[in-house]
């Protein structure tokens, strides 16, 4: 297993993984809920990891991200997979309101292009497990 340097994530923003598919999947894997720190390295109240099964529409996606609106973390877990374009747009605009509510959203999705146009920032992955930021011209 490889040791990686802390992934920090930025407060009321969207950050997306880019990267080789295995390498972005194991990174949001090893995540824990329960280990989440804020920068003075106290507990942080509030960390969920959101993922769903293909059959669940759209509007159901986004509502339970609505509901998760004000946690500190939403580890986002493909949460897009399964849907038409119209679809991703209606999850990644409820994403982009969770961050804007002050949500640190870390997304993983099966479509980085759509993705990208909701986030604020992103985390490159090398196909070694390797994290580093990228800035993004936005």
């Amino acid at each position: 297993m490889t040791t990686r340097a802390p992934l920090r994530l930025r407060t009321g923003a969207v950050t997306v993984l880019l990267g080789d598919d295995t390498a972005r999947r194991a990174v949001l894997a090893d995540l824990d809920e329960g280990t989440a720190r804020c920068h003075g390295g106290h507990g942080l109240p509030g960390v969920a990891r959101l993922g769903f099964d293909h059959a669940v529409p759209a509007s159901d996606r986004a509502r339970s991200v609505a509901d998760r609106s004000g946690l500190a973390v939403l580890l986002a877990d493909r949460p897009t997979a399964g849907l038409d374009a119209a679809g991703r747009r209606i999850v990644l605009r409820a994403l982009q309101e969770a961050a804007r509510s002050g949500t640190a959203v870390l997304l993983d999705d099966v479509d980085p292009v759509a993705a990208l146009a909701v986030a604020d920032s992103a985390v490159r992955v090398g196909a070694d497990g390797s994290v580093r930021a990228d800035d993004l011209l936005l």
